[in-house]
């Protein structure tokens, strides 16, 4: 495969929101999923976006490929700061630690929602590329991610880039438990 480079760029909440099918159409190529599983999937995605373009200093990168044929990114990443409140704990199983609480308190904890690489452009250094862009302009301390506990290439990712697992969270949705991973970020 041809090693062309590719170019970072922010997107606005707007932006986002006025290219969500092609923002779903990247999410269901980036993500194999079972025959018959596409569409539900792609719709609990554009649900999720809506709900996060919404939030306050929402985030987004996507990754373009100068050798594409078209205009769709190689790649995604998208997240927001927790809201203060702390709600976005709420199913935490155990007791949070309290300096994720004091930093969540401070608004200084960054959520990455999602990161997705389509597998013809994985193994080229576009996810981490992604992910430090968009964790760069943060301000956050602290930056978490959910994982699906079945998702062991993920977590195998994460914690090679320097991400530490902090426990486990049920979503109020009623889902399976995730995997809460953190990483420090610097000053």
């Amino acid at each position: 495969m041809d090693m062309g480079e590719v170019f970072l760029r922010r997107l606005s909440r707007w932006q986002a929101d006025g290219d969500r099918e092609e923002l779903a159409d990247l999410y269901v190529a980036a993500y194999e999923e079972p025959p018959g599983e596409e569409y539900r999937n792609r719709e609990r995605f554009l649900a999720r976006l809506a709900e996060d373009v919404q939030r306050p200093r929402f985030d987004m990168v996507a990754a373009d490929d100068e050798d594409g044929d078209d205009d769709e990114p190689a790649g995604l990443a998208y997240g927001y700061p927790l809201h203060r409140d702390g709600s976005w704990w709420r199913g935490f199983v155990g007791v949070l630690p309290d300096e994720v609480e004091e930093l969540t308190a401070s608004g200084k904890v960054f959520a990455l929602a999602e990161l997705m690489v389509l597998p013809e452009h994985h193994r080229r250094g576009i996810g981490s590329r992604l992910l430090e862009r968009l964790l760069s302009a943060s301000g956050a301390e602290l930056a978490v991610v959910l994982l699906d506990p079945a998702n062991t290439v993920a977590r195998a990712a994460f914690e090679a880039w320097g991400w530490d697992a902090l426990g486990e969270l049920r979503p109020a949705t009623g889902d399976s438990v995730l995997h809460v991973l953190t990483r420090a970020l610097p000053d």
